[in-house]
């Protein structure tokens, strides 16, 4: 199928805000086929506890695409306990050497409470320069918004539900029905 002829997968915002030794990763519950919205209440902020260690992750992109590569992640945790740096690094080789994996189409915001990461296709392992990091179509809009506020006396959550609320009002694929997860 040609790529004109397939509307494509539209939808997401996903914030991770670092703050006062409180990591909290949220994302909006929107799923959009085209201009269609096919669902309102999808969950795309996920808790991983591979070992016992809790790790929060959001993805923007293929949900199928998320899972398989969220799966991965917890392998690598669970090869390399309390070493969420390295198991993103491993993730993201993987993801970029692998034939099957090269195919996927997603992005992860992940934290263990200490580090906060995007980890991206292109084998890419980032750490926000700012304590804050957002992917997906609102991303942006998340991002600008959130940054405006670290300045503030608010906390991480009160944060990333405000530049959420600010990206649904702009992005039309994102929309306010949030799943919010924090781990300090």
């Amino acid at each position: 199928m040609a790529d004109n002829e397939f509307p494509g997968w539209h939808g997401t915002t996903i914030i991770g805000v670092r703050k006062g030794g409180q990591v909290v990763i949220a994302g909006d519950g929107q799923v959009s086929l085209g201009q269609t919205v096919i669902k309102g209440t999808a969950r795309k902020v996920r808790r991983l506890s591979p070992g016992g260690d809790d790790v929060i992750c959001g993805f923007a992109g293929s949900t199928a695409d998320a899972f398989t590569l969220l799966e991965r992640l917890e392998k690598k945790l669970e090869a390399t306990p309390g070493q969420l740096a390295r198991a993103s690094v491993e993730l993201a080789k993987d993801w970029r050497t692998d034939k099957y994996l090269q195919k996927l189409e997603a992005m992860l915001i992940v934290s263990d409470g200490k580090d906060l990461f995007v980890i991206t296709g292109a084998g890419d392992v980032l750490e926000p320069e700012h304590d804050i990091a957002a992917i997906g179509s609102g991303g942006n809009f998340a991002l600008a918004a959130g940054r405006a506020m670290m300045d503030s006396d608010q906390d991480a959550e009160t944060i990333a539900r405000k530049a959420m609320a600010i990206a649904a009002d702009i992005c039309v694929y994102t929309n306010g029905n949030l799943t919010v997860e924090k781990i300090s």
